[in-house]
């Protein structure tokens, strides 16, 4: 019967002190011989043992992580964590455009940085409507219309006036209206000169000479102008 007791008084004693071991352990141990940092016996998650003593385990150096695609690892204290990559990657070993495994789609490789690419100045005609304006942005670029025209249908056209403010008459004019009274403005002049040379007046006939010159530049000028956007168009 003494020796039940003896027994049961060793166990309990043993209990105590594996308590008392745990407890006075160093940080991360489970468990342990002492109370020192490499009496280690034991450790908690996410660290190993080396030597008794419990070090960090890098999980993104060992590759235990599990991050998703476009996300790198981080290491911290006893885990780790996954974090997005640049905007200017697709993959990437770190944080910052200088980590890029590749160059997302608008961006370009410039030593061991991926930097934007500015198609405004890169592409001829980034913006296929003439009246639009090409306005480069962080990987991409979008068009926007001209002062003095808006977005319609798709396409930029000139903007109406405010309502209640006051039209000239040459407001609602189209271009080709335009040019058919420039055309009959000039034929105008060009007949009364005409006529006024016609009486054999040296001064009427020189500026009758004048205008008609000015008006066959004007309608070469044209048609030049006509001809270079047509092409810039096709382009």
């Amino acid at each position: 019967m003494l020796g039940c007791w003896l027994s049961w008084l060793l166990g309990f004693a043993l209990v105590l002190h594996g308590l008392t071991l745990e407890n006075n352990c160093s940080d991360h141990c489970k468990a342990c011989g002492g109370p020192a940092r490499d009496q280690c016996l034991q450790c908690q998650p996410g660290f190993t043992l080396h030597d008794n003593v419990c070090v960090d385990i890098d999980e993104c150096g060992t590759e235990l992580d599990k991050c998703p695609s476009n996300t790198y690892c981080f290491n911290t204290h006893s885990s780790y964590e996954c974090r997005s990559c640049d905007g200017a990657c697709v993959g990437c070993m770190g944080g910052g455009p200088a980590r890029c495994k590749k160059c997302a789609l608008g961006y370009t490789s410039v030593g061991v940085k991926c930097v934007d690419v500015d198609e405004c100045s890169v592409e001829v005609l980034a913006c296929s409507d003439i009246n639009a304006l090409c306005v480069n942005t962080e990987g991409s670029f979008h068009c926007q219309c001209a002062p003095g025209f808006t977005r319609r249908d798709g396409v930029c056209v000139r903007s109406q006036p405010p309502e209640g403010q006051e039209q000239s008459l040459l407001d609602d004019l189209q271009d080709e209206e335009v040019e058919v009274l420039k055309q009959m403005f000039f034929g105008v002049v060009l007949c009364a000169l005409a006529t006024l040379a016609a009486k054999g007046d040296m001064v009427f006939t020189s500026i009758f000479m004048g205008a008609v010159a000015a008006v066959v530049g004007y309608w070469l000028s044209d048609k030049t102008d006509r001809m270079l956007g047509a092409f810039l168009k096709g382009r």
